[in-house]
């Protein structure tokens, strides 16, 4: 299984800095109790310091990204506040039958209520699922039922 780690870096900072990366280490973590063999892709490892790209470096690591969100199995979107980038890598997944599970707070939100396949509300909600089996099952479903919004769910 490929999974995409989708998450803030930027977010609504104004400066040139980024917000704590920590998070991608718990849901690794997580991900190496619960799917061992999956193959897990972070952007930001491959890029840590694109804040200071310039263009046309910034569209190429953009563009690269967004083909890794479209041809991966699911996309964990790690979003405690919002991320115009992780809404865009969430809507490309979503729109090519992609698994989008995101893990945030903001379950008002627009992009996250039409683009996430499921939504949890914190790490410990996200690693109760995988516990449970239920992820490669739901998958599948979605691949094979790509644009349907019955396969969506709060946990």
């Amino acid at each position: 299984m490929n999974i995409f780690l989708a998450g803030i870096i930027q977010g609504s900072l104004v400066e040139a800095t980024i917000h704590q990366q920590d998070w991608r280490d718990a849901i690794g973590d997580v991900l190496k109790r619960h799917l061992p063999d999956a193959n897990v892709y972070c952007h930001f490892s491959k890029h840590p310091q694109s804040i200071t790209y310039d263009f046309p470096e910034i569209q190429k690591t953009f563009d690269e990204g967004l083909h890794e969100a479209r041809t991966c199995d699911v996309l964990i979107a790690w979003l405690p506040s919002a991320s115009m980038g992780t809404a865009i890598e969430m809507y490309e997944a979503f729109r090519t039958g992609v698994a989008v599970l995101t893990i945030s707070p903001m379950t008002a939100n627009w992009v996250v209520k039409l683009y996430s396949h499921k939504i949890f509300s914190d790490l410990e909600a996200f690693e109760a699922y995988l516990a449970s089996g239920e992820l490669e099952p739901f998958v599948r479903n979605i691949r094979d039922t790509a644009g349907e919004t019955e396969n969506r769910g709060n946990e």
